[in-house]
């Protein structure tokens, strides 16, 4: 019964995610199920409007925690009630944490992205993850040193090297992205590199004194003018 109440916390967590994004006809690639929470993939734009994101990331956590009201009100499983509990606070806590690609880390990026561009948003994102993973080891090894806690630690290591590495893949996404949609934005921005896009303005870029639409800037890029 406890690994059952487990796993349909974590299964409820990810149907959160999966129900919203079926709403907004955002296609779901994969999802991962791990002992502490799940992670799933979208098929998202990179550059999809961030109150779309950011209500995919928050109903996880929003329907695990309404699952988790019910279980403890049902009367079968008051023996449970302080397993429950303890379970769906482990599961928050972990996910919420600010590392990539957990939903705290992408909530950080996105939090980062309203007022930052794109690369400098991620890039920070894994800066705070790395830091966030460095202070979980050192606390573990000063603390409590555990095989399942030693494990996680690998895994978000792996997931945060991984995330290192396609970075400028992202990147280069993101501006592609760009390339071939017309986008609209309410808001518009001057910058004086294509590396300063942000994912929720317009821009004109200004390059050594010469003013270029956004359309003008992305076509010398991926036509190698620049």
């Amino acid at each position: 019964m406890p690994f059952m109440l487990l796993v349909s916390l974590i299964l409820i967590h990810e149907l959160g995610h999966f129900l919203c994004a079926f709403i907004f006809k955002i296609e779901v690639d994969k999802i991962y199920i791990y002992p502490l929470g799940g992670i799933s993939k979208f098929n998202i734009l990179l550059n999809e409007k961030l109150w779309k994101e950011f209500l995919i990331l928050i109903m996880g956590p929003l329907f695990q925690i309404i699952y988790c009201t019910i279980l403890c009100n049902i009367d079968f499983l008051k023996h449970y009630h302080s397993l429950i509990t303890s379970y769906n606070q482990t599961i928050l806590y972990f996910n919420m944490l600010p590392i990539y690609p957990l939903d705290g880390g992408k909530l950080l990026n996105l939090l980062l992205s309203i007022k930052l561009s794109f690369k400098k948003s991620l890039n920070i994102s894994l800066v705070i993850s790395c830091i966030t993973v460095g202070y979980l080891f050192s606390y573990i090894m000063l603390t409590d040193v555990k095989l399942n806690y030693i494990v996680i630690i690998i895994f978000l290591i792996i997931k945060i090297k991984i995330e290192i590495k396609n970075k400028n893949y992202l990147f280069d996404k993101f501006l592609l992205e760009r390339y071939l949609n017309r986008y609209h934005f309410r808001k518009r921005k001057v910058v004086n590199s294509i590396n300063n896009f942000m994912r929720n303005k317009s821009h004109v870029v200004n390059y050594n004194g010469k003013y270029y639409t956004e359309k003008e800037a992305l076509n010398r890029k991926f036509n190698k003018y620049y």
